[in-house]
């Protein structure tokens, strides 16, 4: 474990404070990961967001009464850091015992809060549970590749499995449901949906799927996981357009899904079937 990240409550015991306490928030560099891809923060070949749901979001009003939300947090990745976190979810207890007049007083305050932790202008919405209730499922369009009949036998990070075929240029949205990771600070297993959209010559999905599948104990936070990703597709395959989406399964409340593409934007974040 880095220096860095032995000072996170990740992996650690921890108490859980009840009232607003907006140091319990860590930071962790994004520079660490980068600089074993080779990027620079001024130069990167990618944008995008980082788009944090918060299932356990809770204050209490002005009267003592408490309110209930799911919260969305968006965090740009040209911000110098990521938000820890477990250090993210104690803050949002910290919330629990304390007042607010508003809705938009909750926002403004955690939106003050998460930009300064993570050096960047963090976007902040939320939802009554009715309201997130009448947003859509994302719809499973495109190819999913985890139907292909084949062997594998690579569980080791290996981009060299990523191939193209022989063909015209293919504008095509590939994606599959066996990504699994792991945290590099606790060991625990990450599970997420990995969605491929670019433009360029045909990526052979077998090998994609290999590929993925070889990332299954590779160690890295979400938002390095889906970079590493998008720079082995762009090393391999060399597309002219890119886009890789990873949205993974919640953990203590709280799930993660970092967008990164060369020629999109992120449309309306829509939940899968895990979340």
């Amino acid at each position: 474990m880095s220096g860095i990240l032995q000072d996170t409550p990740l992996g650690r015991q921890s108490d859980y404070v009840d009232t607003y306490t907006p140091s319990l928030l860590c930071p962790v560099p994004r520079w660490d990961a980068r600089e074993g891809l080779e990027l620079e923060m001024d130069s990167l070949p990618f944008h995008g967001v980082d788009v944090w749901h918060a299932y356990e979001v809770s204050w209490l009003d002005m009267r003592g009464k408490p309110v209930v939300a799911v919260a969305e947090f968006r965090v740009p990745c040209n911000s110098k850091n990521i938000v820890e976190s477990k250090s993210l979810k104690l803050y949002l207890n910290s919330f629990a015992n304390s007042r607010f007049e508003s809705r938009a007083a909750v926002i403004t305050v955690i939106e003050k809060d998460l930009s300064a932790c993570a050096d960047g202008t963090v976007d902040v919405l939320v939802h009554t549970l009715d309201e997130a209730a009448k947003t859509p499922w994302l719809e499973n369009s495109g190819t999913c590749i985890d139907l292909l009949d084949l062997d594998i036998t690579q569980y080791d990070y290996d981009p060299g499995l990523l191939m193209v075929e022989q063909g015209a240029e293919q504008n095509e949205q590939l994606y599959s449901h066996l990504l699994r990771s792991r945290c590099p600070v606790t060991g625990q297993p990450d599970w997420a949906t990995l969605i491929v959209r670019y433009t360029g010559a045909p990526i052979s999905a077998a090998s994609l799927l290999r590929y993925i599948v070889s990332l299954r104990n590779h160690e890295g936070f979400h938002e390095q996981i889906v970079e590493r990703v998008f720079m082995d597709i762009e090393a391999q395959c060399a597309p002219r357009q890119l886009t890789v989406y990873g949205r993974f399964t919640r953990r203590g409340g709280l799930d993660i899904n970092p967008f990164r593409s060369n020629y999109e934007t992120l449309p309306i974040s829509k939940r899968v079937v895990r979340q």
